[in-house]
């Protein structure tokens, strides 16, 4: 896959320049215990899998990060965003978190959604966002990214002095990766998803594809979509997803679940995991 280096036992990792300490993990499908349609490495607990095999799951994955946790949250498609520190326990209802506590990892669940991961290159602060279409969109171009970027530029601004601290020079000096997602030429929509992004951001509409053979239906570029948000933050340091198609969820079955490929098709889905750390 372009952008992800070899395979760590359990996932990938993702290759970007992080800071030195920070380190991130893209689960897979693969590892696990879980029976089909859940097969393997499902870590939702939510979905309709054995909670026994969720748990030997995230066990295995913790056995694979000795000295970390991971924190899984409650997630809700909104723009909620919690800190985590070494107390911070799973299931809080929301779809972004941040995290200055080493060895405490913020942790997204997806299966077609975009994870999003940020670090800073000089204050110890991570974060990570859960943005499916609804979440990143948002009310009046505020959503989820925007959200979660905000708690993350009050952390970094503890840590360094003026001129460093405001948001332009602290998005000049973030970093964002983003994981595998639904791609866009599987992504199918219709007009008032387009409208929730276009009707804020004319630019959007680089994202969006009709379908000849479908009117009122459109190709969305969810990755392409984050992207933009991210850009209108400042944070031009992205990597990872780039829509090609090695990061679709839904046309890669060996390696991610996708919910809209097999929720109805085989009656459920799994659950991987983009998680991000420090020392």
């Amino acid at each position: 896959m372009p952008g992800l280096a070899l395979p760590a036992a359990l996932g990938w990792r993702p290759d970007w320049p992080a800071p030195p300490g920070v380190h991130a993990l893209c689960t897979t499908r693969a590892g696990g215990v879980s029976p089909p349609p859940y097969d393997s490495l499902n870590l939702g607990l939510h979905v309709g899998d054995d909670g026994a095999a969720v748990r030997a799951n995230r066990r295995a994955l913790q056995a694979a990060l000795p000295g970390v946790r991971m924190v899984f949250l409650n997630q809700l498609h909104g723009c909620a965003v919690v800190p985590l520190d070494g107390h911070s326990p799973d299931g809080m209802p929301a779809d972004a978190c941040v995290s200055t506590t080493p060895g405490v990892a913020c942790t997204i669940l997806v299966a077609d959604c975009l994870p999003v991961l940020l670090s800073h290159r000089l204050a110890p602060v991570v974060a990570a966002a859960h943005a499916g279409w609804r979440g990143l969109a948002g009310q009046g171009g505020q959503g989820v990214l925007e959200s979660v970027f905000g708690h993350f530029c009050a952390r970094v601004q503890g840590w360094l002095a003026p001129p460093a601290r405001n948001e332009e020079a602290i998005a000049a000096d973030t970093l964002a990766w983003l994981g595998p997602c639904i791609g866009p030429q599987a992504f199918e929509v219709g007009a008032p998803v387009r409208a929730a992004f276009c009707d804020i951001d004319a630019a959007a509409r680089a994202c969006f594809t009709a379908r000849s053979q479908a009117p009122g239906k459109y190709l969305c570029d969810l990755a392409g979509l984050a992207r933009l948000r991210l850009r209108a933050l400042g944070i031009t340091r992205v990597y990872g997803n780039d829509g090609q198609a090695p990061w679709c969820t839904v046309t890669n079955a060996a390696d991610f679940f996708s919910h809209r490929r097999d929720g109805a098709a085989l009656g459920g889905s799994g659950r991987f995991a983009a998680c991000i750390w420090r020392c």
